[in-house]
């Protein structure tokens, strides 16, 4: 299957097989791995802690500290998320396979600057800063649930094809 063909629509490859072993191989897959529950981490104690604030009042330093470092963690995980992809793909951003993944990161990326642009120049109060991080946050969801869908594909296809059911195949 030529590289091109990597796209995801039912019943084709995420990775060619020389794509696949690259992964493998490469350190930044570990790096993703370890990074991307670190980050969920820390973003579920920064909502949290930016409810609490919209809820109570209270802790609104705290808040905007744990917006900042959820913030520092996504710029981590793009920059190596970018590496990883150039090993795998050859190209930092947009690789067929990841493109709409890559695209909604940066709606993501874009949220969470705006959000230190607006806090470091002042142009939100505090409430509406924590509601910014939250819509940060929710196309943070997203865009994770878009990586666990294409995590799990590509378990699915890496599995022996008699260990898989047809549903599992084709979800």
């Amino acid at each position: 299957m030529p590289a091109q063909a990597q796209s995801t629509p039912r019943g084709r490859l995420l990775y060619t097989a020389a794509q696949r072993e690259r992964r493998d191989r490469s350190a930044w897959t570990l790096v993703q791995g370890v990074l991307a529950p670190v980050q969920f981490l820390v973003f579920l104690v920064s909502l949290v802690l930016v409810l609490r604030f919209l809820v109570t009042g209270e802790g609104q330093l705290t808040a905007t500290v744990s917006v900042v470092v959820k913030t520092g963690f996504l710029y981590l995980i793009m920059v190596t998320g970018c590496i990883w992809e150039k090993v795998v793909f050859g190209r930092y951003l947009f690789a067929p396979a990841f493109f709409w993944e890559d695209l909604f990161s940066m709606a993501v990326l874009a949220l969470h600057t705006a959000y230190l642009l607006a806090l470091a120049g002042g142009w939100l109060d505090a409430v509406a800063l924590m509601w910014l991080a939250l819509a940060a946050y929710a196309a943070y969801v997203v865009n994770a649930a878009q990586f666990l869908y294409k995590l799990r594909l590509a378990r699915l296809q890496s599995d022996p094809p008699a260990t898989r059911t047809t549903a599992e195949v084709t979800a």
